[in-house]
C-alpha cells in the first residue's frame, strides 16, 4: 500500500500546514503497518518546516509539498517557483537566522536540488 499526501501550500500558515501533514503521514504509516520512529517523524516535521519556510519566502509565497514513505523513511518534495538553489550563509553569531540548511542537511540522509522550466524541487530523504 503506497502511504503518500500532497498538498498545496501558500502564505504565512504554510510551515504550520506542512508540518501537519507529516504528522498525518505518520499516522498513515502506522495505520498501514509501517510505523515510523518517533525521532524519524520529529526529523521530517524539522525538514518540511525549513524548506517549506524557504519556499515561501523566496519563491513566490506559494509551494507544493509531496510526501511519500520510501526506501525505509520519509521522501520529502518541495516544489517552488524560484529557480535559483538554496544558498547556505557563511555561519555569524550576530546575525538572526540563516541556520535552515545546515540543520536540514545534518536531519536527512540525502538531499538533492533539480531545476526545471517551472522552478525547483528539493527532495530530502529521512532514514526511519
Amino acid at each position: 500500500m503506497a502511504v503518500s499526501r500532497h498538498h498545496d501550500l501558500r502564505g504565512p500558515g504554510a510551515a504550520a500546514r506542512a508540518r501537519q501533514e507529516v504528522h498525518r503521514l505518520a499516522g498513515d504509516a502506522l495505520v498501514a503497518g509501517r510505523p515510523l520512529r518517533s525521532t524519524t517523524e520529529n526529523d521530517a516535521v524539522l525538514v518540511v518546516s525549513e524548506l517549506v519556510t524557504n519556499a515561501i519566502r523566496y519563491a513566490d509565497g506559494e509551494c507544493t509539498l509531496d510526501l511519500a514513505l520510501e526506501g525505509g523513511g520519509i521522501g520529502i518534495d518541495v516544489h517552488d517557483h524560484n529557480p535559483e538553489p538554496p544558498r547556505p550563509t557563511a555561519h555569524d553569531p550576530a546575525r538572526e537566522g540563516g541556520f535552515g540548511w545546515g540543520i536540514v542537511t545534518r536531519l536527512v540522509a540525502s538531499l538533492t536540488v533539480h531545476r526545471d522550466a517551472d522552478g525547483k524541487t528539493v527532495h530530502a530523504h529521512v532514514e526511519n
